[in-house]
């Protein structure tokens, strides 16, 4: 695999990461207005069971997190090693001929 092509698989990857988290964000969000309105029912079975399932989610987007910044940056040396900005710019150039 050529040097922007790997550079642009890293990139897709972190986007995907990224749109991981921002998911998971929605989700422990979610989980947390069920606890909420929970509060007013008061369904044991809810009660019980959703601080569980609250934590197991909270552990998981940190992990994400913890997987994205480190790729990213990962992502941003492999870039500056590479001088992908000037691959980019022959590959234009490239193109054009």
């Amino acid at each position: 695999m050529d040097k922007l092509k790997k550079f642009d698989l890293m990139e897709k990857i972190s986007r995907e990461l990224e749109d991981i988290r921002h998911s998971q964000q929605a989700v422990l969000e979610k989980i947390a207005k069920v606890e909420i309105d929970n509060i007013e029912l008061g369904d044991k079975n809810i009660e019980s069971k959703i601080p569980e399932i609250y934590q197991r989610t909270a552990d998981n987007s940190a992990a994400i997190v913890e997987i994205l910044n480190a790729f990213q940056e990962k992502t941003d040396e492999f870039g500056s090693a590479n001088n992908v900005e000037k691959l980019r710019e022959q590959q234009e150039i490239n193109n054009l001929k």
